[in-house]
């Protein structure tokens, strides 16, 4: 991986585009018919990004494998309810809406045509491609992305945020540790734990039986971390109800795994691509072809007009 010192901004590309088909007409349609409204949604999502934000650098990291392995062999419902077909030699397709799938490899064809930097990499998603290069960025860096599992990797000491799209792509939640403090009671190291006790049905995560957000964010205040709570349930002087206490010790091989699941990785081996933030396309023969093509008119046109100022 190259050295990143600048602003570096993140994009949880299939989050944003997943936004972007939800809050575009599929009306939106290229010459031939075909939906491109997930296309040029995101499209005017980056333009307004890179508009308002101004980063350095810019990677749109993508989910070579939304559903790793090594998780499900940990939490075998890991995401399990997302699967629309299983597959032993590679990654599981995900349910996808039938008129999003065809969209996603122009979404690819056309950042790579601009020379956005594209990066996913086997065997991870693209939450661990985005820690690995939070984790190694010399500059201040914004997550960009709708899942709050993210929250995790704010830094304010790194300068490391997360900015959550509110509504549509118009707003977004600046989040760092004071916006985590307020609304969860942890900062975001402690925001995994927090996670991993609550469970989240969406991921298919099933936290712990009884300890719902709230009695969470009590018990990381009151014992620090995950480790510190397990501490204290070996600990009969510990300040924990008898039901916490059975909860949380039939909760134990669950809690021996989740960190694991829930944490996202932070050594991804990264390819070395040049993450810089284009003034001029890679390849404007492409674009242009990809324009024509797709129709996708304003929404190419302004976001190169941004680029190139």
């Amino acid at each position: 991986m190259r050295s990143v010192t600048g602003r570096l901004m993140l994009l949880d590309t299939a989050s944003l585009y997943f936004r972007a088909y939800f809050g575009v007409p599929d009306t939106v349609r290229a010459p031939d018919g075909t939906p491109v409204n997930a296309v040029r949604g995101l499209l005017d999502f980056i333009d307004r990004l890179v508009q308002d934000h101004q980063p350095d650098h810019l990677v749109a990291c993508m989910d070579a494998d939304w559903r790793p392995h090594w998780r499900v062999e940990l939490i075998p419902s890991y995401k399990a309810h997302r699967v629309a077909e299983e597959h032993e030699l590679g990654p599981d397709v995900e349910e996808v809406p039938d008129t999003l799938s065809p969209q996603v490899p122009v979404i690819e064809e056309v950042l790579d045509a601009i020379g956005i930097a594209r990066v996913g990499v086997a065997e991870y998603e693209a939450d661990d491609v985005i820690g690995t290069y939070a984790a190694r960025a010399k500059g201040p860096v914004d997550i960009v992305t709708g899942d709050r599992d993210l929250y995790q990797l704010v830094d304010d000491a790194r300068g490391v945020r997360v900015l959550y799209p509110v509504k549509g792509v118009g707003t977004l939640q600046i989040t760092d540790e004071a916006a985590l403090r307020a609304k969860y009671g942890v900062d975001g190291r402690g925001y995994a734990d927090l996670a991993l006790l609550r469970g989240d049905p969406s991921d298919g995560l099933p936290g712990v039986p009884g300890i719902g957000e709230k009695t969470a964010a009590k018990l990381l205040a009151e014992f620090g971390d995950l480790a510190g709570i397990l501490a204290a349930v070996d600990d009969r002087k510990a300040k924990l109800t008898p039901a916490q206490r059975k909860r949380l010790t039939e909760a134990r091989p669950y809690l021996a795994v989740a960190p694991k699941v829930v944490r996202v990785a932070d050594d991804v081996p990264l390819p070395d691509v040049d993450t810089t933030l284009p003034s001029t396309p890679r390849d404007p023969a492409a674009v242009e072809e990809l324009a024509v093509r797709w129709g996708l008119g304003g929404s190419l046109r302004r976001l190169l007009t941004t680029l190139a100022r």
